[in-house]
C-alpha cells in the first residue's frame, strides 16, 4: 500500500489492525488532494478484488471500506522519543474514520466537502444524511463509483 500511495502523493499516517490513514496534501503539498485520494481509494478497491480470493477460499469474509474527507488536520509527530509517529489529528480524521466504520464492502465514502471539491470528476450517489457517532448532526455522504 505504501508504494501506491505515494504513487497518488499520498503518505501513510497510521496503521492500526486493519485500517489504514493515508495523509494527502503534507508532508508534500499536492495540487488535488481529494481527488488523489479518490484515485488512491479506487486502485485499492480494484486490487483488493484480487487480493482477497485466497482469503475467500479458506472460508474468512473479508473486504474493504474507504472514507474520505476534506478538511484541516493538525499533523506532525505524535508520541514520545522512541516510538513517535508522523499522523494527523482532528475532525477531518476522525469523519474519515467514521465513513470507513459505517461503509459496506467496496464502498468508497466521501464527505460533502471532499464532495464539493471532486463532482466534476467522479460518478458518485448520494447516500443521504446519516447519524455518525461523535457528531450531533447528521453527516451527509456520497459513494463513489468511478471517476468520469
Amino acid at each position: 500500500l505504501g508504494e501506491v500511495a505515494a504513487r497518488h502523493h499520498g503518505t501513510i499516517g497510521h496503521r492500526a489492525g486493519d485500517g489504514v490513514m493515508v495523509i494527502f496534501n503534507d508532508p508534500m503539498p499536492c495540487e488535488e488532494p481529494v481527488l488523489d485520494a479518490v484515485r488512491l481509494a479506487l486502485d485499492v478497491r480494484s486490487a483488493w478484488s484480487e487480493l482477497r480470493r485466497p482469503w475467500e477460499r479458506l472460508g474468512h469474509s473479508v473486504g474493504i471500506g474507504v472514507g474520505i474527507t476534506s478538511g484541516y488536520a493538525t499533523l506532525g509527530l505524535l508520541g514520545d522519543e522512541g516510538s513517535a509517529d508522523y499522523t494527523a489529528i482532528g475532525n477531518a480524521v476522525n469523519l474519515a474514520a467514521r465513513l470507513c466504520d459505517v461503509a459496506e464492502d467496496g464502498q468508497v465514502l466521501i464527505d460533502q466537502r471532499a464532495y464539493l471539491d471532486v463532482e466534476t470528476r467522479v460518478e458518485a450517489k448520494p447516500q443521504g444524511e446519516r447519524a455518525i457517532k461523535g457528531y450531533s448532526q447528521p453527516v451527509l455522504s456520497f459513494a463513489v463509483e468511478s471517476l468520469e
